[in-house]
């Protein structure tokens, strides 16, 4: 992560957003904090969503704090992405508040939980949170973003999702190990190769996204943040957590990367990927993963997640 160029996308360059609505999960930590300040700044209403009212709203004081002429507004949104049962309730809290959705930014995650941790359905942690969720979550929030573009400028209504340079060097032989016969991801013995294989997963769901709403010219794209400082690497220890911390930037250069993805004119359907801290780069994705996508490798992650959250939808 060492020698990339300077971000060109920034709150500066940021144009106005009065009159736009935005959610970003895990808005209160973090990159999504940072990310979600500078948009309330440019005048967005801006949904914080995540389990923790407390660090939400200590989260949205701060950047009225900071940001006292802002004409926005700042919400907090009830989202356990751990609990597929309670995700509907969550979209319909949102729908009954608002008729437009401009940007999705799918942001939040957990990384190296503790072995064997699983969510409320039974899923591995990792792959429940970082991908199940967020694919649920967004799936119904398909009408309420399809009904905004029909008015929006094409290309401006946006699904972000948060992907890792993990996909590079973590991710297994192909992006995911799958199974065989039902083409469900193997939960390996690596935390870190799962989490890997979770983020090469979001760059495949950011794909298929794309798929189903480019008729309705909206954008799916899947961002690696950088290597930052914030509450992912919560669950690291000793000696990693001490060498991690030397490659890690401030997560306001995260925010750069999202603000690009989500509201730079040079984001176009099919980019796929923006590197740090906004750049294009679909061309260096690994390239056995997008071989894998040409074989159907992001059409069959697709399906599995559907089949595992169509209960709940």
């Amino acid at each position: 992560m060492f020698g990339i160029p300077a971000p060109t996308f920034t709150e500066k360059t940021l144009p106005d957003q009065t009159g736009r609505v935005h959610i970003v999960t895990g808005g209160y930590a973090g990159v999504g904090q940072e990310l979600a300040a500078i948009l309330y700044s440019k005048g967005a209403t801006v949904y914080v969503a995540g389990r923790s009212k407390e660090k939400a709203f200590k989260s949205i004081d701060q950047a009225k704090f900071n940001h006292p002429t802002s004409t926005g507004r700042l919400e907090f949104l009830l989202l356990d992405l751990n609990d597929l049962a309670s995700i509907k309730t969550c979209v319909e809290a949102f729908c009954s508040r608002e008729s437009r959705l401009d940007v999705l930014v799918n942001n939040a995650g957990v990384m190296f939980p503790p072995a064997g941790t699983t969510t409320k359905q039974g899923h591995d942690l990792q792959f429940g949170t970082n991908c199940l969720g967020p694919h649920l979550f967004t799936k119904l929030l398909h009408p309420i973003l399809i009904h905004t573009a029909k008015s929006a400028p094409p290309n401006t209504v946006r699904v972000l999702w948060a992907s890792s340079s993990a996909i590079e060097v973590m991710a297994p032989p192909g992006g995911i190990a799958e199974n065989t016969t039902t083409h469900s991801p193997k939960i390996l013995s690596s935390q870190q190769t799962n989490y890997g294989q979770t983020k090469v997963g979001n760059v495949l769901l950011a794909h298929e996204t794309q798929q189903y709403l480019r008729q309705h010219n909206i954008v799916s794209v899947s961002f690696n943040p950088g290597n930052l400082r914030t509450e992912l690497q919560r669950h690291l220890k000793g000696v990693m957590a001490c060498v991690v911390d030397l490659t890690l930037h401030p997560a306001i250069y995260g925010a750069y990367t999202e603000l690009y993805s989500g509201w730079s004119e040079d984001v176009k359907p099919d980019d796929l990927y923006v590197m740090p801290w906004g750049r294009r780069g679909a061309e260096l994705v690994r390239k056995d993963i997008r071989v894998g996508i040409e074989r159907g490798l992001a059409e069959r992650f697709w399906g599995w997640c559907e089949r595992e959250t169509a209960e709940y939808a």
